[in-house]
């Protein structure tokens, strides 16, 4: 029994799009853009991630989210650079008391599909458990249509959604839903992550196609992606869903992540309410990562991923409506307790069984280790040089 007199009960949040091997360097790129981000993070700094590093970062980043609430999450890894990392990879999140989707991302600019390493890892991902699987596509903008074809083959075949990054990066203009549509490549079971600046016609075809996406305003907004898609998505029949991208540049917690979309949706035409946010970053969420039958909402039948606000923080006493008050002005200090599949994981606003300060001592010396190794500053001044510079 838990008495929740004094606090909001809610369903825990669904992120649907992190690369949580960047937990260690969280912050460092918060006036980044988009070039240097690529720059920093996959050409600088790692190739000098050890396993050891992609373990503690996936561990502590998730031990991070679910702090914060997050009860699911989709970690979508692009860090694959030996066997050995993406098995750490896995690990970090199996240590983590949470529902996690460990989606295994082919290595960019490769022309080969990613079938065995693939079915390597599946065998010994079953379907059922708190952490199950998903296949991170590099979609037409950085591969073959044909590698596409032939990558959503192989997860069809072992039961896997897939997630896909579309429209970002200076990718406006192109027609990527287009491409998969024509080449009969949409499917229900995929998440469009981003797709800023789809034209209209695309966005239908998402809707006929019952596909999802995954929209993550922080970085979308800094980075220079474009405006978050989320009113024209509603318009147009798709259910967003919310992510928060990358911890080097953004916040780490769905709360800020709501109120972003909100604001700025808000300021564009004025639509969206409040338990739009909500249904968004849970019952949607959990729907676009094939979980609806398990988390999401608070239903008989269901997982108990639930979690309580502290109704009697002075931030938000008193709390007049619930559903307004977390979206306008919720903080990941209100987390009192969480709960995953029943089992309480947070209570009284602290993770329980969790040696935190050894786990971020660990974290600390990754960090610093790679940041020698690639010869850069920790004091905020390194900028990634860029091709303009």
């Amino acid at each position: 029994m838990i008495d929740a007199t004094g606090r909001i009960v809610l369903p825990g949040f669904v992120d649907t799009h992190r690369h949580t091997w960047q937990t260690a360097f969280r912050g460092i790129g918060a006036d980044w853009t988009f070039a240097e981000y690529r720059v920093a993070m996959h050409g600088t700094l790692k190739p000098h991630y050890r396993p050891e590093d992609i373990y503690l970062g996936n561990l502590l980043g998730r031990l991070e989210a679910l702090h914060s609430g997050v009860t699911t999450m989709l970690d979508w890894f692009h860090a694959a650079q030996s066997p050995e990392h993406s098995d750490a990879a896995l690990a970090g999140l199996r240590d983590a008391p949470a529902r996690s989707i460990f989606c295994l991302g082919g290595e960019f600019g490769s022309p080969d599909p990613v079938d065995g390493e693939l079915r390597r890892i599946r065998d010994g991902v079953p379907d059922g458990g708190l952490v199950t699987m998903a296949l991170g596509l590099r979609g037409p903008l950085l591969t073959t249509v044909d590698v596409v074809a032939a990558d959503l083959k192989v997860a069809a075949e072992l039961g896997l959604r897939a997630s896909v990054h579309v429209g970002s990066g200076g990718a406006n203009g192109s027609r990527p839903i287009a491409e998969f549509h024509d080449n009969g490549l949409l499917r229900e079971t995929t998440t469009f992550v981003h797709a800023n600046g789809i034209d209209d016609d695309e966005l239908l075809m998402l809707a006929d196609a019952g596909s999802s996406v995954s929209i993550s305003p922080d970085v979308e907004l800094k980075m220079g992606f474009g405006w978050p898609m989320t009113g024209r998505m509603l318009a147009a029949g798709v259910r967003p869903t919310f992510s928060i991208d990358d911890c080097p540049s953004a916040g780490g917690d769905m709360f800020a992540t709501m109120r972003t979309a909100y604001v700025v949706q808000r300021g564009l035409d004025g639509s969206l309410n409040s338990r739009d946010l909500l249904e968004f970053a849970t019952v949607d969420g959990a729907r676009a990562c094939g979980l609806s039958a398990r988390t999401g909402s608070l239903t008989p039948g269901k997982d108990a991923d639930v979690i309580l606000l502290r109704a009697d923080d002075p931030t938000v006493f008193p709390v007049t409506d619930p559903a307004g008050t977390i979206v306008a002005a919720g903080h990941p200090g209100l987390v009192d307790t969480v709960l995953v599949a029943g089992r309480v994981v947070k209570r009284d606003g602290r993770l329980v069984g969790v040696d935190l300060p050894a786990l971020q001592a660990r974290l600390l010396e990754s960090r610093n280790r790679i940041a020698a190794a690639a010869g850069i500053a920790l004091d905020g001044t390194w900028r990634p040089p860029t091709e303009s510079e």
